[in-house]
Order: C-alpha cells, then sequence, then structure tokens
C-alpha cells in the first residue's frame, strides 16, 4: 500500500524521479552512496530508524549551510510514553543547544548545556530513566527556572 501511495503521488511530481528500496538497501546507500540519496519519504518506523542513522554519519548537519540542518533527540518522538508525563526532555533541550551552536549562538548553546548540567548534578529534578520521581513538566520547568535565574 505504501508503495502505491508514493507512486500515485509521484504523477504530481513530474519532474522528480522516485525509486523504492528497502530500508537495508537504503541504509547501505546512505553509507556507501549518500550522494544517491536527496529526499527520502518513508515510514514513521523506516524513517526513524534512517534518521538515526544519518544523525550518526552526518550529525544531520550541513556543513556548506546551503541547506537546513536538522537537531532532534536520537530517541525520537517517545509516542510509546506519550502523555504519561515521564518522557526526559534532556535531550530535545540538549538538542537545541547543538542548533543554537550550529546558528553562531555559542553563548545561548552554553547557557542550555550549563542548565542540563546544572540539573543532572543537583539530582532534584531527576526523570524515571535517571532514577527520580519528576515529571517532564518538571524537569523542563527546573531546566527554565535555571535559564532565568542563573542558578541552580
Amino acid at each position: 500500500m505504501w508503495n502505491e501511495i508514493i507512486a500515485e503521488a509521484a504523477n504530481d511530481y513530474p519532474d522528480a524521479t522516485t525509486d523504492t528500496d528497502l530500508v537495508d538497501t537504503v541504509t547501505t546507500r546512505m553509507v556507501l552512496e549518500p550522494k544517491t540519496l536527496d529526499v527520502l519519504v518513508a515510514t514513521n518506523l523506516h524513517a526513524d530508524i534512517l534518521s538515526d542513522l544519518a544523525a550518526a554519519l552526518s550529525r544531520n548537519l550541513n556543513p556548506e549551510r546551503a541547506f537546513p540542518s536538522m537537531f532532534k533527540p536520537i530517541h525520537g518522538s517517545t509516542p510509546d510514553i506519550a502523555g504519561k508525563g515521564i518522557t526526559n526532555p534532556i535531550a530535545a533541550v540538549w538538542s537545541a543547544a547543538m542548533m543554537l551552536e550550529h546558528l553562531g549562538k555559542a553563548d545561548a548553546a552554553a547557557r542550555l548545556i550549563t542548565a542540563i548540567e546544572n540539573v543532572i548534578s543537583a539530582g532534584e529534578a531527576m526523570i524515571p530513566d535517571l532514577g527520580g520521581t519528576a515529571t517532564t513538566e518538571q524537569v523542563a520547568d527546573t531546566i527554565c527556572e535555571i535559564l532565568v535565574t542563573g542558578g541552580t
């Protein structure tokens, strides 16, 4: 069904060429022949796998800055625990710090990293995956409070 929908959608873009590969073939192309790929369209599961590999290969950065770079937590969106208030927001904040650094905002990036370090070293607003009982919102609020007050 996926391939049929892609083929149908491709009819709306006659100047674009498309090909269909299995995810394992695409991973090989990403490593050995990355210039053969431009835009990837994939199911959520396969796109998650491919974006993780892309992050490991290139950190999802366009060093020439000719195209946008992508900054996201490597673990993805954690749909299995969505709405439970236990997703660790630190990876998302760290991704924001990497984006700020890439955009030339090193001071702002450093402030975010320092806030993350302060939260972890204080050990008070710890999410369950780090051994605590804090919620996602509590950890995020603590990071924001540190950013606003400059304290721990």
